[in-house]
């Protein structure tokens, strides 16, 4: 089964943005590689229950098992070691790419109170995309009963456009709310 998102992008938003970007070429046209959600937990290294619990939420919200991510390096002031896991993270790629900006853009960022859109300014030099959400309840996969903690993740959304303005023509073809 192909996802909605992934249907829309070949038969409505490639032919959008090559007749919009002046393209001769589908292959021209930018497309999304993968989706980085990170998760950092610091209090993980000092507790493995609160590790254990974001990367069970994180599986739940991305439909992939997280992996664990270790200090790089020593912080004393944040009393981690090297090797310390610090966090969880989840590379999507392929349908469970388009399966979650799908849920990401049409179900959870509206439930996101007094939201008025993403700014601009988030793209780096490549065309990729990175947000940061202070909550994760705002998925309707997790039971607001069972979570302990709130916790914030970061997304960050790597396409093949060369620059800004391609990236965010192509997002905001999927319907990524920018102000």
């Amino acid at each position: 089964m192909v996802p909605r998102l992934l249907e829309k992008y070949r038969k409505e938003i490639v032919p959008e943005l090559m007749g919009k970007l002046s393209l001769k070429n589908k292959f021209q046209v930018p497309r999304l590689e993968k989706i980085v959600v990170n998760m950092g937990v610091g209090a993980g290294a000092h507790d493995m229950k609160i590790l254990e619990q974001a990367q069970a939420e994180l599986a739940l919200i991305t439909g992939q098992r997280p992996v664990i991510t270790k200090a790089h390096k020593a912080i004393s002031n944040f009393k981690i070691r090297k090797g310390a896991p610090v966090g969880c993270k989840v590379t999507l790629r392929g349908k469970m790419m388009y399966e979650f900006l799908d849920r990401l853009v049409n179900v959870a960022l509206p439930r996101i109170r007094d939201f008025r859109g993403f700014s601009l300014k988030s793209f780096d030099g490549a065309g990729n995309y990175s947000l940061g959400l202070t909550e994760q309840n705002i998925f309707p996969e997790l039971e607001i009963d069972k979570m302990q903690r709130l916790q914030g993740m970061d997304v960050t959304i790597v396409s093949t456009a060369k620059d800004k303005t391609l990236a965010s023509e192509l997002l905001r073809a999927f319907g990524f709310p920018f102000r």
